[in-house]
């Protein structure tokens, strides 16, 4: 596959969750004027961080006056797994040149970094200069739209009706992210683990539940990884 029509390829892979990523997007452009923020500062902060997840949870956070050390932390947390999805895509992409590679990280989003990964794992395989110009086909049709609906919501948001809710985006893409990804037991249990994590500890003030359900979800998925591995290692010896 040439490098044009692995762009465009990506380009249309990707296109399924431009559904998702509107009203997503439009969704955090109405919660940050209702917060206070203007439409220079809700900008800024979709343009600059480009994380639906953390955006809200840091917004969250500083409308129920919690420390901006916390808020700052617990968007850290929730954006970790940008560092993981980083690890995963090196083997992929780590031959491209340091320039594009911030580029790359600049633009990662969970939807293009699902679609991408999927497709460097699955035959035929990718000529090295095909599958950057794959990542780049997924992540320049959700950039737009993030930024674009970001300002629809913040300069129309008040226009929008309350019966039409717009809240549904967010569990609807994370559920479409997380569901292919649960392959392995130890997947299974990471994602069990942090629901109930999550449950228990939902009273915690300034929304800590969630650094102790993803610590907990790290721990569970990496012990039972730990426990196959030796499963594994007795019953070869065996």
């Amino acid at each position: 596959m040439t490098s044009r029509a692995a762009f465009w390829r990506g380009f249309a892979d990707c296109a399924p969750f431009i559904l998702i990523v509107i009203p997503y997007s439009m969704m955090f452009g109405v919660v940050a004027r209702d917060a206070g923020l203007d439409v220079f500062r809700t900008m800024s902060m979709s343009v600059l961080v480009i994380a639906g997840a953390s955006q809200f949870t840091a917004l969250t956070l500083l409308k129920e006056d919690a420390p901006v050390f916390v808020a700052l932390l617990t968007a850290l947390v929730v954006n970790l797994r940008m560092a993981i999805y980083s690890a995963a895509l090196v083997p992929h992409l780590g031959h491209a040149r340091l320039g594009v590679r911030a580029l790359m990280a600049y633009l990662m989003v969970d939807q293009a970094f699902a679609v991408a990964v999927k497709r460097y794992e699955s035959p035929p395989p990718l000529s090295p200069a095909a599958r950057v110009a794959y990542y780049f086909g997924c992540m320049m049709l959700i950039c737009p739209f993030w930024y674009g609906g970001t300002l629809a919501g913040a300069i129309l948001g008040q226009a929008i009706p309350a019966s039409l809710s717009i809240d549904f985006a967010v569990p609807v893409c994370f559920i479409a992210l997380v569901a292919p990804g649960l392959r392995s037991l130890p997947h299974v249990v990471a994602a069990l683990t942090s629901v109930a994590a999550m449950l228990v500890f939902s009273g915690l003030p300034w929304s800590l539940g969630l650094l102790v359900a993803t610590l907990c979800a790290m721990v569970a998925g990496v012990q039972t990884e730990l426990y196959m591995r030796r499963r594994a290692d007795r019953k070869a010896a065996a």
